[in-house]
């Protein structure tokens, strides 16, 4: 039980830790006002830090509590 209990908390923190980057990090672009009848809200460059280089903790972090989950699933048939 221990390790399917851990292998959600691992999941879980992983989930967070993945969405606190995108939104601790703050708006995609800067907030221009612009009267221009043509103006849209796609920012002018692309974001960047949204690769797997930034992501990577959570994504490991995930995909350890998901091998925690199949280790302890046979243990509950």
């Amino acid at each position: 039980m221990f390790l399917i209990w851990l292998g959600a908390a691992l999941v879980l923190v992983g989930v967070l830790l993945l969405t606190g980057q995108t939104i601790w990090r703050g708006p995609l672009s800067q907030a221009r006002r612009s009267r221009l009848a043509g103006a849209t809200l796609e920012p002018p460059t692309l974001g960047g830090g949204f690769g797997l280089k930034a992501t990577w903790p959570g994504f490991l972090l995930i995909v350890m509590g998901a091998v925690l989950l199949l280790a302890g699933s046979p243990f509950y048939n």
